[in-house]
This record gives C-alpha cells, structure tokens and sequence, in this order.
C-alpha cells in the first residue's frame, strides 16, 4: 500500500491559522494535566478541521488520511490512548478538554490492511474505561489517469488506472448509465476493470467511479464520438494524392477483425501496407497518411462547440487507437503532423514523436493484445510544449497554414535519446531494418478537462 508523507508538525500551520476559531472552541480547557479524569469516554459527534474549507468546522462521518478531526462527547481528560483503525495515533494533551479533543489522522493508518475487527472505528481508552466508536476512514481521494480504451464497444472489458481506487462498487457511463456488476478491483487501487455496458452510444464525457475511497471522475474523454477527426469509415475523410510508395491510399486500409478483447471498429490504416516487405534503416517518411485537409477539415467548426478555444493546451489531447501485436522494439516510430508541412525527421515544430518502446531511457518491448488507446495532450508537440497556450493557438496554426492536412508518417531513423525525454543524454538508438506491423484508428481531439468531486454537498 503507499504511503502519503505529511509532515510530522502538522499542528503549527493549523495553530497559526486557525488561533481565534480554535480558542472559542477549547475556552473550556484549562491545561490540566491528562491524568485526570479517567471515567466512562462517550463520543457524540465528529467534526472536520480544515480551515482552507467554506465551512472550516463540518460535522462528518468519515475522513481521510492526514486530517484533523475535533471530537466532541465526554470522558476526555484523562485520556491515554486512541486507536485510529487499530493504529496507535498520537494527539496532543494541550487540545483536550473533558468535552472536546483535537486528533489527525496519522498518514500512516492503516486501511485496506486494518483487521475486519477494527477496521473503520475509532477506539479511546485511558487507564479504566475505554469505547469504540464507529467510523469511517478513507485514504487520499481517488485519482483517474488513463483508462486502457476510451471508445471501446459494448461488452468489451476497459482498465481504469489511478491511486486510491479500493473496492469499486460501481461505474457511471456518460448518458448516466450505471454498472455495478462485473468490476474487478486491484487490491493496490492502482486499477480496476469493469465491462462497457449496452446503451453508450453517442455520449461522450466523463466516467464516474464510487469506491470505497469516495466518488472519482475521469477527464472527459470517454466515448467521445464528436471529437472524431478520421476513422476511415465515414467520419472525417481520407486524403491522399499521387503515386509514391509512402502514400497510404485507400486500398492499403484494412478491416480483418484484429485485437483480443478490444476488437477493431470497421476499416484501420497500417502504417506498414502489406505492399511494403519492410522498411529500411536510417529512412524518414517511410508512410504517410492523412485527412483530406483544405476545404473539409474544419476543427474550429468541429470542435469548439465541445472545447472552447480559451482552453489551456494541456487540456486539450490528441487521442488514437493502437493495434500492435508483435513487439515494437529498438527503432522506429509514429511522427504527428498537425499539418501538411514537415519533410521527416524533425524534433521541432507542430509535431510529435510517438516512440513507446524507449520507457525510463531504455528500449522495452511494446506490444497489444487488443486496440487501445493512445493520449497526447497538445502541449506535448514541439511547437508548444514550452509556455502557456490555449487551443486557439492550434486553431490559428491549422488556419494559416497552406496544406491543412492532418497526419501521421512512420519514421525509422536513428532516435537520439535527449530529443525523447528533453533531458541531456549521449545515447543514441541506431535504426535497423523493420517489418514491424503498426495499425491505427480513431483519431480524435478530446478534451482533459475533469469534473471536481466534492466529498461534501456544500
């Protein structure tokens, strides 16, 4: 289980910032010492302390690791012990009166982990009576940071990776359908897989997730159809022109059914046509295809109704499906032009690199067994990955540029390890010959924007 590191002086800011309120609440307290007392302990109410809230002081019936709670009840001076789950949690003496107490939960209180028989209570004790009170404790708030296919189809089974979700208990589908069944929990919360009921069709947005951590949303990518840009079957349009070898024309689509679990959709491109043996080293440019561009590619038309211009670039991605089922490993790679205007081989510009088999600076074996999804926010391409930008910044380039072709060319030259990660580094993959299979499908533009679940109505 992680572990969340708080700092083992949490009193100070709250005593800074909290003086006046804390004081009305403890006028009663006159710093005797806690052996006194010792009688019954009785537990009325729990409070949340959190003086950066709207309502510093709310009463609750759980919380979370790292927060301070005021107790109120009876019996308290002359308190020794109190057990958060089970864990020994220390409280400070000079926060005590006979009717009110202050305590945090300690980081280190345990959860998952608790035993059954003390798990989600509180137990106080000095040295002749002691109680137990009910409730309920929670580790940090969930997180959502991928979800393994986000236009999946109904039946198929998707993965949710994040932190903190324990025990899903269900799933809310945009359009508000809602599963309860057929989830499957990491014991970690790292992950959890749940099957893609029928009726999700054209809504798009936000998964909500109920766990035993409390609610989570996902970025509001799910199932977002009106995002499309091409998916060779209708929406959106193919482009190309001429007779060169690099050229995908649509006789180079295919539509086999491929993938295990998550299936293709219909028609996909290869980015290596079966026309194509292999591709040789040290080449750029070896395919290429595109949307048709000038005249049919509107993405302000398209895409503003759903994600404002205004928007923060790094709320704003790139979204495609990827089929690899043999290892992708040691040389090429999937370059995305925001334009019809780039030659091959740059690592500057309006462009992307796309290298998934480089992972922690070395090279590692990429492979699917099914399609899924691919997420590139757009401040990742060159052009604007350093300084502030918003969607209208793309909106403009495609606008101003002459070919507004959108596309991707499979590269096989030598990756210089520094243009990957940004950092200074000597290593260099040199290419090699490859016959490597790449397919893909889907390409949209989403929008990463997450609703903010609130623990609290108010």
């Amino acid at each position: 289980m992680k572990k969340y590191i708080i700092n083992k002086n949490y009193w100070t800011p709250i005593l800074f910032l909290g003086l006046m309120f804390f004081s009305i609440l403890f006028t009663a307290c006159d710093n005797s010492d806690s052996s006194e007392g010792g009688g019954p302990i009785t537990i009325t109410k729990v409070f949340l302390e959190d003086v950066n809230s709207s309502v510093p002081d709310r009463e609750v019936n759980f919380a979370r690791l790292g927060q301070l709670l005021r107790i109120e009840g009876s019996g308290f001076r002359g308190l020794k012990k109190v057990y958060i789950n089970g864990y020994s949690t220390y409280f400070n003496v000079v926060f005590v009166t006979d009717n009110s107490m202050l305590v945090s939960v300690s980081a280190d209180t345990p959860i998952l982990d608790a035993d059954p028989d003390v798990r989600n209570t509180i137990r106080f004790a000095n040295d002749s009576n002691e109680t137990v009170f009910p409730f309920e404790i929670r580790s940090a708030k969930p997180v959502i940071t991928n979800i393994s296919n986000t236009l999946p189809k109904a039946g198929e089974t998707i993965t949710v990776y994040g932190t903190g979700l324990t025990e899903v208990s269900k799933v809310v589908f945009p359009g508000n359908i809602e599963s309860t069944t057929g989830i499957t929990s990491d014991e970690d919360g790292e992950s959890f897989t749940v099957v893609v009921p029928s009726g999700v069709t054209e809504n798009g947005g936000s998964l909500f997730v109920q766990t035993s951590n409390g609610g989570v949303y996902s970025p509001a990518y799910f199932n977002f159809k009106k995002g499309v840009l091409l998916n060779f079957d209708g929406q959106g349009q193919h482009g190309f022109w001429g007779s060169s070898t690099s050229m995908i024309q649509p006789a180079d689509l295919e539509s086999v059914a491929t993938g295990t679990g998550s299936v293709s959709q219909g028609k996909y491109v290869a980015h290596r046509p079966t026309r194509i043996v292999s591709f040789d080293a040290a080449k750029n440019r070896c395919t290429e295809v595109w949307t048709a561009g000038n005249g049919v590619d509107d993405w302000r038309g398209q895409l503003t109704p759903y994600i404002p211009a205004s928007t923060p670039l790094d709320k704003v991605a790139l979204q495609f499906d990827i089929y690899v089922p043999n290892d992708w490993k040691d040389t090429g790679f999937l370059k995305v032009c925001m334009a019809n205007n780039f030659n091959g081989g740059e690592w500057a510009g309006a462009v992307y690199n796309y290298v998934p088999w480089i992972v922690d600076g070395k090279s590692v074996a990429f492979k699917t067994t099914g399609w899924t999804t691919v997420t590139i926010p757009l401040n990742k391409f060159y052009a604007w990955s350093k300084g502030d930008f918003t969607f209208e910044t793309v909106l403009a380039y495609r606008e101003s540029v002459t070919y507004k072709n959108f596309g991707f060319y499979f590269e096989n030259s030598d990756v210089k390890l520094k243009d990957v990660t940004g950092t200074e580094s000597e290593v260099v993959f040199t290419s090699k010959a490859t016959s490597v299979s790449v397919y893909t499908d889907n390409w949209r533009i989403v929008s990463l924007n997450t609703p903010v679940y609130n623990d609290f109505e108010n």
